[in-house]
């Protein structure tokens, strides 16, 4: 071998290798990232699936799943309604700036009532407030209202024509007017809705809708049994039909 060839062998071989190590870093590299993927994928909270956030793309949960403990069935909750002895429970995980929100109460809600009013159906709701402070302070409010035997009246107004409300209604001005037009004593509905108590049920109700991955809204467990996103009103007919019959 002639001293030219020599002259161009190392650096062709350095080449070479440096081509080798990138291929075999990028396999890796490939290789981790795919078992990350599956990872995530196998330990995903439940209702932690970006699909939920439409209201529409994910139905009920796993049948073996009962969490009717989640229900409290406590007869001084002021954000609840129906008998406090009532066969089926449902619990409502919402947001005051959640437009499938608005468009199940708007939609479902009233159907779901008729069952309140027969008796064997209680709802609870549990305001997470994923929007951030508006949200906060309309679930707030909420809560002053039914401190006032009126949480379903002020709740249905937020959602009027099943839209969820402006920034100007979620404002405390707004909220406090809004109190003041549905016929509510007004100095006491600010008191509750400014108090540490309030605030601090809140929170309570925030971090159990954590707890249990409700990331978006709404999210229902009807019967212990979980439905993501605001469903047609047939498929929570056929869930309270379905857990009415397991109580008889």
């Amino acid at each position: 071998m002639n001293q030219q060839s020599k002259k161009w062998l190392v650096p062709t071989l350095v080449v070479i290798i440096a081509v080798l190590l990138i291929a075999v870093v990028l396999l890796m590299y490939r290789g981790n990232a795919s078992e990350t993927a599956e990872g995530a994928a196998a330990t995903a909270p439940a209702g932690s699936d970006s699909g939920s956030a439409s209201g529409t793309d994910s139905g009920s949960g796993a049948a073996d799943s009962d969490l009717t403990s989640v229900e409290a069935r406590d007869p001084s909750d002021p954000v609840a309604v129906g008998d406090v002895n009532a066969p089926v429970g449902l619990v409502v995980f919402s947001d005051y700036q959640c437009p499938f929100c608005a468009k199940w109460s708007d939609e479902t809600l009233p159907q779901m009532m008729k069952h309140v009013e027969d008796g064997n159906l209680r709802i609870e709701w549990r305001e997470v407030n994923i929007f951030g402070e508006p949200s906060e302070r309309g679930a707030r409010a909420a809560y002053a209202a039914g401190l006032q035997d009126s949480y379903l009246e002020y709740h249905n107004a937020l959602f009027a024509n099943g839209e969820k409300p402006s920034e100007e209604l979620l404002s405390k001005d707004g909220l406090i007017e809004l109190a003041g037009e549905l016929g509510l004593d007004v100095s006491k509905f600010t008191e509750d809705f400014q108090s540490p108590e309030t605030a601090a049920a809140i929170a309570q109700h925030q971090q159990l809708g954590i707890d249990l991955g409700a990331y978006s809204t709404p999210a229902f467990l009807l019967g212990g049994q979980p439905i993501m996103g605001a469903q047609p009103a047939s498929v929570f007919e056929a869930a309270f039909e379905q857990a009415l019959a397991a109580k008889e």
